[in-house]
């Protein structure tokens, strides 16, 4: 673990990274959150997986999205109770986090936590984001997110989000 130039959190505090990632792009940035800030990482895995190719991912997630659809996750943190600070990473769909991202905040109690989204997007920004999060992650207290234009994040990047709070 590295230092970030301020103390971020408290001692004992205890973080948890988890995040949905299809193409690589969120899992690269989560792995760079965790080298600097430490804590456990956990990958959302939906029951069935996407298919491979692009456009049937994107017609799929839309489809999804469209109807409200979270799907099955096998994913499961054992404890959450436990973590004081959440890091949360989904890749843009359709202006939004992904699907598997939205089942797991529906799937868990985030009160009193303290999350900090991270996002990752091929080019459109993190739209609406920020605020499908905080619907889904009542009575926590969200961060601005880390935006990133595909893995286009580096260490001053990742500590100059985290130096804000």
């Amino acid at each position: 673990m590295e230092e970030i130039p301020q103390k971020l959190f408290a001692d004992g505090t205890k973080v948890l990274l988890v995040y949905y990632s299809r193409s690589g792009n969120t899992r690269e940035i989560a792995r760079r959150i965790q080298r600097i800030v430490g804590g456990d990482v956990v990958e959302i895995d939906p029951v069935a997986p996407y298919p491979d190719d692009y456009h049937a991912v994107a017609k799929q997630a839309n489809a999804e999205l469209s109807a409200g659809y979270r799907p099955p996750l096998k994913t499961k943190v054992e404890d959450i109770g436990s973590y004081d600070v959440i890091f949360l990473g989904s890749p843009i769909w359709w202006h939004t986090i992904a699907p598997p991202v939205q089942s797991f905040l529906s799937q868990v109690d985030l009160s009193g936590k303290i999350i900090f989204p991270f996002i990752t997007h091929g080019g459109g920004g993190s739209g609406r984001s920020a605020a499908d999060i905080a619907a889904l992650s009542r009575d926590s207290t969200i961060r601005d997110a880390l935006v990133v234009r595909g893995d286009n994040a580096g260490k001053k990047d990742i500590i100059a989000w985290l130096s804000r709070g």
